[in-house]
């Protein structure tokens, strides 16, 4: 591993979709990072990256056509992993081996949520980080994102020092349905809206409840009951409308993915008080835009944030006349009307702060607050909440039948 700490961090993208621009423009907003490489099987896609941090001044980029030509060029210190579910295992296998095997200089690998399809995937996307004795970072952006920063801080500051620490965290994420085609693929994305989208609720919300200076792994999981259901994207008309915008292997009619979740997890915290998580999500929903919504609640005090209760609002007539757009706020629904303008998604939503604090800790070699053994837990929560939809039943942990446990529509 170079000498650390290092004065810039090199990275390298492996992923060129909607979240690698999200990153990317996020990282404005960091410093002591350049962006020197990327990696995707699309030589488009590659050169669109490529462009994109040219404009922004991030760093001089180089396209690569190969993992492993980019792993072994020489200029990139740490990777971060923004492809498909289904391709995130393997890529975490090539980099492990071209590490343990001398090929490769880099030592740290940031990987976006959720860390894996399955428990078992995820718990060998740890053990390949640290055979190769790499940092590793979970790229959870809700945990990073000001209200909930500034929030918990006043919080445990200020109210659960003389009344008590909190006991009740809600969180719900809703919008209109992803962009990409495999992740309406329940093989591929490895399920619906609740692997999708409630793997930013539990972890945001374990976080609120996790007394500062702690580790997660301080609140003892002892049982989740999860809820699944098809209520929008399995009706005729919407069936025939993924259908024409992503092609017949988005088939509702004989493979749905849920579009609705609603989970419940139990935890306990260090002197056995009982903590409760509350969360939802939905592709289903049709507003503004994407909405993310939390509650942190104690003995005498509440916490809330609503993503589209913005400051900054636009109303724009019938007569104004545009092309469909996300330039107001993501998953924008609507080019008329009221609407509310989220001045800074990157920033709002945490993607700069989180970007920011793993840099800083890869250059430094400290442990981020988010690690691959975080990712692992939210897969715990999550494959917990997926069996007891499938059975109906309340899933107490430990619980060895999760370790090898598939969702329902993952399965073909």
């Amino acid at each position: 591993m170079s000498e650390l700490p290092r004065k810039r961090l090199r990275i390298g993208l492996v992923g060129t979709g909607f979240i690698a621009e999200f990153h990317l423009r996020s990282m404005l907003g960091v410093r002591h990072v350049d962006v020197t490489g990327v990696y995707s099987r699309k030589a488009e896609n590659r050169e669109r990256i490529v462009k994109l941090v040219a404009e922004l001044g991030l760093g001089d980029c180089k396209s690569h056509d190969s993992l492993a030509s980019m792993l072994q060029a020489g200029d990139v210190d740490a990777v971060w992993i923004l492809s498909p579910n289904d391709t995130r295992l393997e890529t975490m296998r090539t980099i492990h081996d071209e590490v343990v095997s001398g090929r490769s200089k880099v030592f740290a690998v940031a990987c976006e949520k959720p860390l894996a399809r399955t428990l078992s995937d995820a718990r060998e996307m740890l053990r390949l980080v640290e055979d190769a004795q790499l940092n590793h970072g979970y790229l959870e952006n809700q945990v990073f994102a000001q209200p909930v920063l500034r929030g918990k801080e006043i919080i445990w500051r200020r109210a659960a020092s003389t009344t008590g620490r909190p006991y009740l965290a809600r969180a719900a994420e809703e919008h209109s349905g992803p962009h990409e085609p495999w992740f309406w693929q329940g093989d591929k994305q490895g399920g619906g809206v609740l692997l999708d989208m409630m793997c930013h609720s539990v972890e945001v919300a374990r976080h609120l409840l996790t007394e500062p200076g702690r580790k997660r792994d301080s609140l003892k999981l002892k049982a989740v009951h999860g809820t699944v259901a098809n209520l929008k994207w399995t009706r005729p008309r919407y069936i025939e409308d993924l259908k024409n915008r992503f092609g017949p292997e988005v088939d509702y009619a004989n493979r749905p993915s849920e579009d609705f979740a609603r989970g419940n997890v139990i935890l306990e915290d260090e002197d056995g008080n009982e903590l409760m998580i509350e969360t939802t999500t939905s592709w289903a929903y049709v507003g503004a835009g994407l909405r993310i919504q939390l509650e942190l609640l104690g003995p005498e005090y509440a916490m809330e944030f609503n993503s589209l209760g913005t400051g900054l609002k636009i109303f724009m007539s019938r007569e104004v006349k545009g092309e469909e757009g996300e330039d107001l706020v993501e998953k924008q629904n609507a080019e008329q009307g009221l609407m509310p303008v989220l001045e800074d998604e990157a920033g709002i939503y945490g993607y700069t702060d989180e970007n920011r604090h793993m840099v800083e800790c890869f250059r430094k070699g400290e442990e981020p607050l988010e690690t691959f053994a975080d990712g692992v837990a939210v897969l715990e929560i999550l494959m917990g909440l997926y069996l007891s939809s499938e059975t109906g039943d309340t899933v107490r942990f430990p619980n060895p039948d999760l370790e090898n446990y598939v969702p329902l529509v993952a399965r073909r």
